[in-house]
């Protein structure tokens, strides 16, 4: 079936006389090679599960829910709502909530799903263009907060994008790319033009793909995931002096100096410097 996604948005934004909210980061996506691509990027079969976040006029929706059995929408403008569900009345295989992303136990979501549906989902992904204020955060819960989600197809920023594929020694290379390259593979699927959507950001933006995969592993993730933060709080300093300003494990100086060194860490070096392996190392020697 094909979609002119272009004439409906506007068809939409004229009937129910509504703009893009920018408190809530709203771009309307409304290319549809793009939108072909990202459901190619997705490979998603009959039988997974999907998770859509902030579905908004329900431009990928409706590519999604010709492509599985079953979808969950989450929208957080209630102003969407009864779009949404004008826009999709002719498609009976998918829930659409009015909820913060942030606040639902995603996990206890699909398990409930399931029992509605009689169905065990082997394959859950997420397929969203984010609201780029809040992408990170969005990022860590998925990662973190459900065993359920495999995969993680997300349109976000080009420049965060290109943090989460950073490499050491790089401007870039952070936090968010040793905490997703814990937690995830990560891959950038294809570069999306701000002309793709109503009204046009003011930024380049990215489709990028995360694969859940744990391939590290250290005593502590608790430690670890102290260790970059503490690491990183202080970027330009040598990673001695940060961990020693933020107390990281209540070391003084010296057995932090001590601990580096345990690991052949130079102490003239910057966090930025310091791959996840040499980070994984540190843990595991605590």
């Amino acid at each position: 079936m094909e979609i002119n996604t272009l004439n409906i948005t506007k068809k939409i934004m004229n009937k129910y006389n509504i703009k893009a909210n920018k408190k809530l980061g709203q771009n309307f996506l409304i290319d549809d090679n793009i939108l072909k691509n990202i459901i190619i990027s997705s490979n998603i079969a009959q039988n997974d599960l999907v998770i859509e976040i902030g579905p908004g006029l329900g431009n990928l929706s409706e590519y999604i829910l010709n492509n599985v059995n079953f979808a969950i929408l989450i929208e957080i403008d209630k102003n969407m709502e009864k779009i949404l569900n004008d826009r999709l009345k002719n498609y009976n295989n998918y829930l659409l909530l009015n909820d913060d992303i942030l606040k639902i136990n995603i996990d206890e979501l699909i398990e409930n799903i399931e029992i509605k549906n009689n169905k065990k989902y082997e394959n859950i992904k997420v397929v969203a263009n984010l609201p780029y204020y809040i992408t990170t955060p969005i990022i860590f819960k998925l990662l973190q907060d459900s065993k359920r989600i495999n995969e993680i197809i997300i349109m976000v920023q080009k420049e965060v994008a290109e943090r989460i594929i950073a490499k050491p020694k790089s401007k870039e290379y952070g936090i968010l790319t040793l905490m997703v390259d814990y937690l995830a593979d990560a891959n950038i699927e294809f570069i999306v033009p701000n002309s793709s959507f109503i009204p046009a950001p003011d930024v380049t933006s990215a489709v990028i793909k995360l694969t859940k995969n744990k391939k590290y592993k250290v005593n502590s993730e608790e430690i670890f995931f102290k260790l970059i933060h503490s690491a990183f709080a202080q970027r330009r300093k040598k990673i001695s002096n940060s961990l020693e300003s933020t107390n990281f494990m209540n070391m003084n100086k010296k057995e932090i100096e001590e601990l580096l060194i345990k690991n052949n860490v130079n102490l003239n070096a910057r966090a930025e410097e310091i791959d996840i392996n040499k980070y994984v190392e540190i843990v595991n020697s605590i």
